[in-house]
């Protein structure tokens, strides 16, 4: 008989009396501090050693970044923004959060398919490097360069003609909204230089959400490559190249941590190649759950222990409205339990197979579909790892009205 594949451990946090710990807080204590259940708590301290890492297995001329849309936290942001080397936004409201931070305007970038031309001008004044991606987007920019006196700092996201194997969200390749597609690239370059704007780069994001280091390395050789050929038809020379990110983190069972060590090497191979190829340009990575999923817990209380039919259902006070990707409805094709515990009794003595749901009207509404878990009461503590991204602010918070979760950052 074949074994049942099981979550990766989660080592994160220590256990201490049977019970979790955040940045040397007990769970209960800090469910005490906050005076609320439901809510989501970031440990920087595990923010930090994923930065070390980071910095250790890449070569030092690689540049990090932080795409915000994983966990806008303005606090969270702001502590990223003093350890890394540049954010990327999304959006007006994203690009508020990044100004607010402290970071570096000159390392700032902003991408995405649909840009309001309010959010390019606040761009454009606030200096930020704009990933273009439509001609539209180029004849408003040459537009609002003029009348502000300002040449917009721009660089081109590309589509290109491959996409990231094995991919949790493909992002480029074949027809897509984002991006320019590599074959009409060469065109919009002749027309950002015939409008002056000032030409810095490319930006290939090929997908997301990938454990498997040869398919990184191998989107970010072609990412290279496909970059070096469309130079040739730049207005001005490549000062940054941004070969987007896809790092993964194991969120279901079965799933092993991603090796870092190919994909230093093969980073270290593309610098070399830079500095004789594209000798201006800087490349830079950009990763959002990578740098923050792992730090973060969402937590919510038992309200209720019933039993349907001999199936034992743990029904608490937080559910999809807080956290949709755990419940299974943000892209889930077939529905996968993050990893669950009980986190007042995290070294039971006794187990049941349970499941844990919400409190809202729908079958959907589940955390945790039938996983062995400590034997749970009304005022327990239902703790999902693996929250620190896509979380509160990728939910539907407004579903049928229920409070919504309080964030702490630790």
């Amino acid at each position: 008989m074949t074994a049942r594949p099981v979550h990766a451990p989660m080592t994160q946090f220590p256990v201490r009396d049977g019970e979790l710990m955040l940045a040397g807080i007990p769970l209960t204590q800090l469910t005490e501090q906050l005076g609320q259940t439901p809510f989501y708590a970031y440990d920087r301290g595990v923010i930090d050693r994923r930065v070390a890492e980071l910095r250790s297995a890449l070569p030092p001329a690689i540049k990090l970044h932080y795409a915000i849309k994983a966990n806008p936290m303005p606090a969270l942001v702001s502590h990223l923004a003093r350890q890394l080397d540049g954010l990327d936004v999304a959006s007006g409201g994203e690009l508020e959060v990044a100004l607010a931070s402290g970071s570096n305007p000159q390392e700032i970038s902003f991408a995405g398919p649909g840009k309001r031309e309010a959010e390019l001008e606040a761009a454009v004044r606030a200096g930020v490097l704009l990933n273009v991606e439509s001609f539209r987007e180029v004849e408003h920019l040459s537009g609002i360069s003029q009348r502000l006196g300002l040449a917009a700092r721009v660089a081109v996201r590309v589509n290109p003609d491959f996409e990231l194997k094995s991919s949790g969200m493909k992002m480029g390749g074949g027809p897509k909204p984002f991006g320019v597609d590599a074959e009409d690239v060469p065109r919009l370059l002749r027309r950002i230089g015939e409008l002056g704007l000032a030409f810095e780069g490319f930006h290939l994001f090929a997908g997301s959400q990938n454990l498997r280091a040869e398919a990184i390395v191998e989107a970010q050789q072609l990412s290279f490559d496909l970059a070096l050929r469309l130079a040739a038809s730049a207005p001005a020379p490549v000062r940054c190249l941004n070969l987007g990110g896809g790092f993964g983190v194991p969120y279901f069972p079965g799933e092993l941590p991603l090796d870092l060590a190919p994909i230093g090497e093969n980073l270290a191979v593309l610098a070399s190649r830079a500095a004789g190829e594209l000798p201006q340009a800087s490349l830079v990575i950009e990763l959002g759950r990578y740098l923050v999923a792992e730090a973060g817990i969402y937590v919510c209380r038992v309200l209720d222990r019933k039993i349907s039919r001999g199936q034992v259902f743990l029904v608490c006070d937080g559910g999809l409205h807080h956290h949709l990707a755990a419940s299974g409805n943000f892209g889930q094709l077939i529905r996968k339990n993050y990893p669950v515990i009980i986190g007042n009794k995290a070294t039971p003595a006794e187990t049941e197979i349970a499941s844990v749901v919400g409190p809202l009207c729908t079958p959907l509404d589940i955390l945790a579909d039938r996983m062995t878990l400590a034997i749970a009461e009304p005022g327990d503590l239902v703790v999902v790892f693996q929250s620190g991204a896509y979380g509160r602010s990728a939910s539907p918070a407004g579903f049928l009205g229920h409070p919504a979760a309080a964030e702490i950052l630790l």
